[in-house]
């Protein structure tokens, strides 16, 4: 590998072996609108190299990009501009240091992937119930660094309220070694809660502290066919009231959803054989001696009783549980068969979201021929509101208009009291939107934040706060 000398003299302040090859693999973010830089790429094996690297990097004023597993949709992993960065990958820091199963917490470096945490925690009997269709890929510290969400937030909460402490390097390179096991520590500022979900822009996690909680004794799942997303959401509160606290997940499908698949993943059974326009995807964990299956259908009865529910269908076993969930996960595998216009990852209070769904609706008829597949996480207010060519056109025809059409839909988003990034973070897609619709005092706060911390601006440059000057 040849380097320019700049790259030349950092690498020889770097520890021994942890330069990887310059591969495009480094330098990639899945929807491909951002194409990254780098001069050399770092692949610590522990905290203590990846202190070293960062220190090397900032007595040089060398820019620091850390990558997770790159599943990020907003750009946050690749740095486009500027100078060219140092990529540190934590994808050598995969160890799980420790699983104290009666404490209910697992501490888990960075590297190591979500689905490992999730079996780790599933071998010592209890479970770690953040859950992404990337889990197999995604990484915790990128799941924290974006505090992602996932399909179980409405029960268990975002990856800010699973972590009990973080190990990280800060941009001076020095370690804060704040790994606890403690559900109370009232000591001073949080910066556990500060790192998470900075997205890398104020130090690099290398391991943490996370909660794991119990497995429940009864579960169940049903495909339930809804007459419109109020309904879904009126059915959502009538689970929530009869289960008290026993709902996981609460996902809203949209028939256009299921068109998608039938037409990409054909292979995948769907629950009913008229398409719905309308569907929730309901998931209860019960306490032993609650037959999960009953209480779903007494839910529907209830639901049926109330003018909500005209269909559905209750997993019979674990498999075809299994094949509801797959049918979910699988949706975005289809959106990205056909090609979005626009993709927004969106929250509403809950009782806005009805009305943003009819509003925007009627504003994007007038715009131009296209469909719309709004699904998601409906428990916790997150729609994906994705917008796709009509039959016939190629999303490339709507490029004039494109931009337009989010910043009007993150404008009614904005004017119903919601965000216009819900779980994937701002990263460098949407620091417009940022500057645009932020709270003045906040974003001055954050720029503060940054500054105290990161007065170098070495730290993932560009994510969420553009660069000055």
């Amino acid at each position: 590998m040849t380097l320019n000398p700049a790259d030349e003299k950092l690498a020889k302040r770097l520890p021994e072996g942890v330069l990887r090859d310059l591969s495009p693999a480094y330098l990639e973010e899945p929807r491909g609108r951002f194409f990254g830089q780098a001069g050399l790429i770092a692949a610590p094996r522990d905290v203590e190299e990846a202190a070293a690297v960062v220190r090397a990097c900032a007595d040089m004023h060398v820019p620091i990009v850390p990558r997770g597993g790159g599943t990020g949709l907003v750009g946050g992993q690749v740095m486009s501009d500027g100078p060219a960065p140092l990529v540190l990958s934590l994808e050598r820091m995969t160890a799980i240091r420790g699983v104290f199963a009666d404490e209910g917490v697992m501490l888990a470096e960075a590297g190591a992937t979500l689905q490992q945490a999730r079996d780790a925690a599933a071998e010592a009997g209890r479970q770690f119930p953040l859950s992404l269709a990337a889990q197999g890929t995604a990484q915790i510290g990128g799941v924290l660094s974006t505090n992602a969400g996932g399909v179980n937030v409405l029960r268990h909460g975002n990856a800010r309220a699973l972590c009990l402490g973080i190990e990280a390097v800060l941009p001076s390179g020095e370690i804060m070694h704040d790994l606890k096991r403690l559900r109370k520590d009232n000591t001073g500022y949080d910066l556990r809660d500060l790192l998470i979900g900075a997205e890398g822009t104020l130090g690099i996690i290398t391991a943490a502290s996370l909660v794991l909680a119990p497995v429940p004794a009864e579960t169940g799942v049903a495909m339930l066919v809804v007459d419109s997303p109020e309904a879904a959401l009126r059915l959502l509160s009538l689970a929530q009231d009869r289960m008290a606290g026993g709902v996981t997940a609460f996902e809203l499908i949209s028939g256009q959803g299921l068109e998608f698949l039938s037409e990409h993943f054909p292979q995948i059974r769907q629950p009913f054989e008229t398409r719905p326009d309308w569907m929730a995807l309901v998931e209860v964990g019960l306490p032993a001696g609650l037959a999960a299956d009953s209480a779903l259908e007494e839910l529907f009865v209830a639901g049926a009783e109330a003018g909500l529910v005209s269909d559905g269908v209750i997993a019979q076993s674990g498999q075809q549980a299994g094949e509801f969930w797959n049918l979910r996960e699988h949706i975005p595998e289809a959106n990205r068969a056909v090609g979005a216009i626009a993709s927004h990852d969106i929250s509403l209070p809950l009782s806005e979201i009805a009305g943003f769904i009819r509003d925007a609706g009627t504003m994007l008829a007038e715009q131009g021929d296209m469909w719309i597949n709004c699904f998601g996480h409906l428990g916790d207010g997150n729609l994906h509101y994705n917008l796709f060519p009509a039959r016939g056109r190629h999303r490339d025809d709507y490029d004039d208009i494109r931009r337009d059409l989010s910043y009007r839909i993150h404008q009614m988003v904005v004017a119903r009291g919601g965000s216009f990034s819900a779980e994937h973070g701002v990263g460098r897609l949407k620091t417009g939107d940022l500057a645009r619709w932020g709270d003045p005092a906040r974003l001055a706060a954050m720029r503060a934040i940054k500054q105290a911390l990161d007065p170098a601006g070495i730290m993932n440059p560009g994510a969420i706060l553009p660069i000055s000057g």
